[in-house]
């Protein structure tokens, strides 16, 4: 992977921006994101807070209109390798940023627990992903012709890519089921889901967007995407380990052999 490009604008940014992803993993140990309900904590809490649906949208539309916006900026914006990866990528916030939020499952007249300053978070995060991957790919990376389609790198972190996607995928499909379509009031707001890879950890839906990520960090090759893995394990991982102890705690019954992120380690 290429860590000085030649342009000193983007390997400065880069450079403060795998700073701001070690920050990011080191403040998680001291508290989580605020948001989701065990996370986002009350509703009569100070400062602004979203409802679950509204404040997950707005924070992941950068996804999906820096990236297009700065591709299509760049020379190699018309080859078909670059194209691919601009499809990918769209593909992925496009299932992050609307079609996830929008199959969540809110119980009627349930308290706004997503907090606006991790909205506004997740837009420089997102800004900066979308810049350091849409400039490489389109403009700055020079081994995206065609015979990257063969190369092993692609190859290995395409399969990657479609695993860690189909475990995110199918995991969030395995909680959001947990739920009825028209919950009650009273309706329990958490139980201990099973199946797929619950079996193993509390968090596989973490597990398979990390995976994800560094599908696509190999299948580009580039430090950009590799920021916007160290972004994810930075804010997940420790994520996983407050969901795991949350569980342990709250349910009795909760599977002991689980582990929190990664099957029979951790």
């Amino acid at each position: 992977m290429q860590w000085y490009t030649g342009n000193t604008f983007y390997d400065t940014l880069l450079i403060v921006g795998f700073l701001y992803a070690l920050m990011i993993f080191v403040s998680s140990f001291y508290g989580t994101a605020a948001y989701g309900g065990r996370f986002g904590g009350s509703g009569k809490s100070k400062g602004i807070k979203l409802g679950s649906k509204q404040g997950w949208i707005l924070m992941e539309l950068p996804g999906l209109i820096v990236f297009p916006i700065v591709f299509f900026m760049g020379q190699n914006s018309d080859q078909i390798v670059p194209l691919f990866f601009l499809a990918v990528w769209m593909f992925h916030y496009t299932n992050r940023a609307l079609v996830t939020p929008m199959l969540m499952r809110v119980a009627p007249g349930a308290q706004g627990t997503f907090a606006f300053n991790v909205v506004i978070a997740g837009w420089i995060t997102l800004f900066m992903h979308g810049y350091f991957n849409a400039e490489y790919i389109a403009n700055i990376g020079t081994q995206y012709t065609v015979d990257w389609f063969s190369d092993p790198r692609f190859i290995v972190g395409i399969l990657i890519y479609a695993f860690g996607f189909t475990l995110n995928v199918y995991s969030d499909t395995i909680l959001r089921n947990l739920r009825s379509k028209n919950p009650a009031p009273n309706e329990p707001r958490y139980k201990i889901p099973y199946g797929g890879a619950f079996k193993w950890v509390s968090c596989p839906q973490y597990l398979g967007e990390i995976l994800s990520f560094v599908g696509f960090a190999v299948m580009t090759w580039n430090l950009g995407a590799v920021f916007v893995l160290a972004i994810t394990v930075g804010n997940l991982a420790p994520r996983a380990m407050v969901t795991h102890k949350w569980f342990i705690k709250n349910f009795e019954e909760y599977p002991k052999e689980r582990k929190a992120l990664i099957p029979y380690i951790w």
